[in-house]
């Protein structure tokens, strides 16, 4: 029997050509549910921690839903729609959706599996079709409130590996019955790209370009 196909993509400046968590923060000061200029300061340097691989992701997390855990939840809905047709659909580009389309045609399972948290990503995963989201999971109240924490693992960096390890024992899979194609923009998800069995370096950073290179990964770039 042939394996099943998973085709597995990061988001942020992968699917999408920007951050969406940072641009979530970044509507949030329009939006004026935050000080601006402390937190443009702060949400530049959480970027640049991410995009170094030092980011202590729990310590982000409680500083990024801060403003949306101070509204009601029908309000940030709301915010979240909006945020969507004003930010997020104006930057979809159609060769990243015809990449999806071209796995979904083919016939695998398609995955989203970001370091972004799931109240941001889940319409963005939907918006292209794809209902399997590994995402940071937000802890929320038993009133739904958000809380600040994670639930689980992080699906950051080796965090990313972990799940995916939840996701095909929750199916009773392994890696050796999965034949595995992975799409990302950086060296912060290394630990999955070698685990997979086609790894795609996809818009790359400089650092992840000048590996793939080394190591003779594909090398994709939508955005040019």
């Amino acid at each position: 029997m042939s394996r099943m196909r998973l085709a597995l993509f990061d988001l942020d400046h992968t699917l999408l050509p920007i951050d969406s968590d940072y641009e979530w923060g970044e509507f949030t000061i329009r939006l004026g549910w935050c000080d601006a200029s402390e937190f443009k300061r702060r949400n530049v340097e959480y970027f640049e921690q991410y995009r170094a691989g030092t980011l202590d992701i729990h310590d982000y997390v409680r500083f990024a839903t801060e403003a949306v855990r101070q509204r009601d939840a029908q309000v940030a809905e709301q915010a979240h729609q909006q945020f969507m047709q004003e930010v997020i659909r104006p930057a979809l580009r159609p060769k990243a959706v015809e990449l999806v389309d071209r796995h979904r045609q083919a016939g695998d399972q398609l995955l989203i599996v970001t370091a972004t948290n799931d109240f941001v990503t889940r319409p963005i995963a939907d918006l292209f079709g794809v209902d399997e989201l590994i995402a940071v999971q937000l802890e929320r109240d038993r009133q739904g409130r958000l809380t600040g924490g994670i639930v689980g693992t992080p699906s950051a960096r080796e965090g990313k590996v972990e799940r995916m390890n939840e996701w095909l024992a929750a199916r009773a899979l392994d890696w050796r019955e999965v034949e595995t194609t992975f799409y990302t923009d950086s060296l912060n998800d290394l630990a999955l790209l070698e685990r997979v069995t086609y790894p795609v370096a996809t818009n790359p950073d400089p650092r992840l370009r000048s590996l793939a290179g080394q190591r003779g990964w594909p090398i994709l770039d939508l955005f040019t």
